[in-house]
């Protein structure tokens, strides 16, 4: 199943007309996190917050509204949140984690819960996780030069990056809008993204993105039953505007479509990997000794 267990999917975005100011489409992760923060639901939340060079994301444990309003908006470029985890829990002694992620990060947050080597103590800790749809990602280095060679913007003029319609969007400050096909941007993506078989975070409690929905809005997978009951009790507290996904266009169907391309593009990249006895990330096999 290319989109993964979910208990609803549907159209949303934020009442919070602060939020969606900046927010990259329907501001979805900013709100649950600070609905969650006012409601006790989680201490903080690691995202990807600003740091000292322009759009390049730093993780954050973010244990405010202000904190998560510094963090909106999607940067297309590595932010290891990852590895703020143990430091949540012990610097900041945290009891109840927020995190957001792209499908590989949650993927190795579950591994974590799973199998805790390194995380002791943790595990139980993750009070939410939200994934964001992902079908490829950006060093900075590559950023800089999508941006400022082929876009001819300066990252510190940038307000928004975005990609859809088989684009790469750079809207500056002062409103010129910048684009280019999404093939020249290619190679630069992370060779590890090409090995990935998960486009839309199908083990998060929540997941979201903006292919599906109109302009303004993000489609959201509500999947797990601790992300039902936030979510639920967020719907509540009158924190999003809803539709159901078969309402909007262009729907449902294209995050299908988009989802399966990249499973079965991506699934060639293994297969071919296997071929050469390489594991999927690209490192040696470990062989059978037939002398044993």
């Amino acid at each position: 199943m290319v989109l993964g267990n979910y208990k609803q999917v549907l159209a949303a975005r934020s009442t919070d007309k602060e939020i969606l100011k900046g927010s990259q489409d329907g501001g979805i992760v900013t709100t649950l996190f600070a609905y969650a923060l006012d409601e006790g639901i989680i201490d903080g939340a690691i995202v990807a917050g600003p740091s000292e060079d322009p759009w390049r994301p730093e993780p954050m444990v973010a244990m405010s509204r202000e904190d998560l309003l510094a963090a909106r908006g999607t940067k297309y470029n590595l932010s290891p949140n990852m590895e703020l985890i143990k430091e949540a829990t012990r610097s900041y002694g945290l009891d109840k984690v927020g995190i957001v992620g792209v499908p590989c990060q949650i993927q190795a947050l579950r591994k974590g819960q799973l199998y805790p080597v390194g995380l002791r103590d943790v595990p139980d800790k993750i009070a939410l996780a939200i994934g964001i749809f992902c079908m490829e990602n950006f060093s900075y280095q590559a950023i800089e030069a999508i941006v400022e060679d082929h876009t001819n913007v300066k990252l510190e003029s940038l307000k928004k990056m975005d990609i859809g319609k088989g684009k790469f969007w750079a809207y500056t400050e002062r409103g010129a809008v910048s684009t280019i096909p999404l093939k020249e941007t290619h190679k630069y993506e992370q060779p590890g993204c090409h090995v990935c078989l998960d486009y839309v975070a199908n083990l998060a409690d929540v997941s979201t993105g903006s292919v599906g929905t109109p302009d303004g809005w993000s489609t959201v997978f509500v999947r797990s039953r601790k992300g039902e009951d936030v979510w639920g009790r967020a719907i509540a507290a009158g924190c999003f505007e809803t539709k159901p996904i078969e309402e909007v266009k262009p729907g449902l169907d294209l995050v299908k479509k988009l989802a399966t391309e990249k499973i079965t593009k991506n699934q060639k990249t293994v297969d071919k990997r296997k071929a050469f006895g390489l594991k999927a990330d690209g490192s040696p096999r470990a062989l059978r000794n037939p002398y044993l």
